[in-house]
């Protein structure tokens, strides 16, 4: 309800300016403009609430937004009010952004209240992904005051629990997969029981897949202007710093497991690179932790994405020897090469860098995650984090 209000009266602060700004003494047509426009991310959230679990909250809190502001526009204009479409175009954007981060919230808050687990063999082993939820230790247990019964969907469906899952279908209570659940809260797979089948696509899946590789290279077009400056700013400066060469290339695992070139900008002393980075790493150049830590040594990998090697978000690619000593460790390590590798990705954002083997089967539940949850809705939450983590410094090195 908070981003709402906070919607409702940006929108009206913005609309007033920009009327007034205009020397529109109009006020009975802005007031029913501001109503009209306030209005509108409440039916939003009122359109959202019916959605029981949404698996794309942020695309989906767009769209709603967006039809439920037409119908205000229409409105407006079939009662042939004067409006500043300048500020029904401010209005609708607040409206757009503030919404979806609302649907966002809404979603996160309804997959973590008023759930229940019915108890299973290796609950205790689980209950690392489940702490905090009551637990219901037989078929005749109450289902008053939940909403959602987690259940095991090898032990649960069986005569002995069939009468706990029956009710739970009359009261309407939503009946999911424990794991399910788990990767939704915390936005990660479980590893041992993950399975290459498991990725069955959507439509709305497959067509972004498809659009993925269209938006890397319009990215990458559109800001090249400024990329370009400011590489060659960072190029001159290691090279007056540590001479040349400026530009560091390693052999990383990409898509299919295939190996390619892939730059970064040289922010150690030559002949020092090789092995995990250290906190106050004695290698790296002066001047080049800033670098680091927004990320700037990245630049030159927008080459790795117009050449179709990488992609803006994705599995961050590996040294060829980590990717051979994690999958001695854990075979399904390889099925990070099932998309395209990324310059930043979902693992990153979400447990930062990893310095030994252990850690990178860890990262493994992220990467996974992301394969299986492949989505607009995923790659733009992935951008909001990586640029949370630049500008705090969170996970930088």
């Amino acid at each position: 309800m908070r981003p709402a209000i906070l919607s409702a009266l940006l929108q009206s602060a913005v609309y007033a300016y920009v009327m007034i700004s205009a020397n529109r003494s109009d006020w009975h047509n802005i007031a029913a403009a501001i109503v009209a426009t306030a209005t509108v991310p409440f039916l939003a959230a009122a359109v959202l609430t019916a959605f029981r679990r949404n698996e794309a909250p942020i695309g989906t809190g767009v769209i709603v937004s967006l039809a439920v502001y037409s119908v205000a526009v229409t409105v407006l204009s079939a009662f042939r009010i004067p409006v500043s479409y300048t500020g029904l175009a401010w209005c609708a954007l607040i409206a757009i952004v503030l919404t979806a981060y609302g649907n966002l919230r809404f979603n996160r808050l309804r997959n973590s209240t008023n759930i229940a687990v019915a108890r299973f063999p290796g609950l205790e082993v689980a209950i690392e992904d489940l702490r905090g939820l009551s637990i219901i230790d037989s078929p005749e247990g109450s289902l008053e005051g939940i909403d959602t019964l987690l259940i095991d969907v090898v032990h649960h469906h069986s005569g002995e629990w069939s009468p706990l899952l029956s009710r739970s279908y009359l009261e309407g209570v939503e009946i999911l997969p424990w794991t399910r659940y788990a990767e939704a809260r915390y936005g990660k797979l479980d590893v041992e029981s993950f399975d290459v089948s498991h990725l069955v696509y959507a439509p709305s899946q497959l067509i972004y897949s498809r659009a993925k590789r269209f938006f890397d290279v319009s990215f990458v077009l559109l800001t090249l202007p400024i990329t370009l400056l400011l590489s060659a700013v960072v190029g001159l400066y290691i090279f007056a710093r540590d001479g040349g060469p400026v530009i560091f290339v390693q052999i990383r695992r990409g898509y299919g497991g295939k190996r390619f070139r892939m730059y970064k900008f040289r922010t150690m002393y030559k002949k020092t690179a090789g092995g995990a980075t250290a906190k106050n790493d004695k290698r790296i150049i002066p001047g080049c932790r800033a670098i680091r830590k927004f990320r700037i040594d990245e630049l030159p990998q927008l080459l790795n994405i117009l050449r179709g090697e990488m992609s803006l978000i994705g599995p961050r690619p590996v040294a060829e020897y980590v990717a051979k000593a994690t999958e001695r460790v854990e075979p399904k390590y390889s099925f990070r090469s099932l998309v395209l590798p990324g310059i930043t990705g979902w693992a990153q954002v979400s447990s930062g860098y990893a310095e030994t083997t252990d850690q990178e089967v860890k990262k493994l539940a992220y990467d996974l995650y992301y394969i299986k949850r492949l989505s607009f809705d995923l790659d733009l939450l992935v951008l909001f984090k990586t640029i949370r983590t630049v500008l705090l410094g969170v996970g930088a090195r």
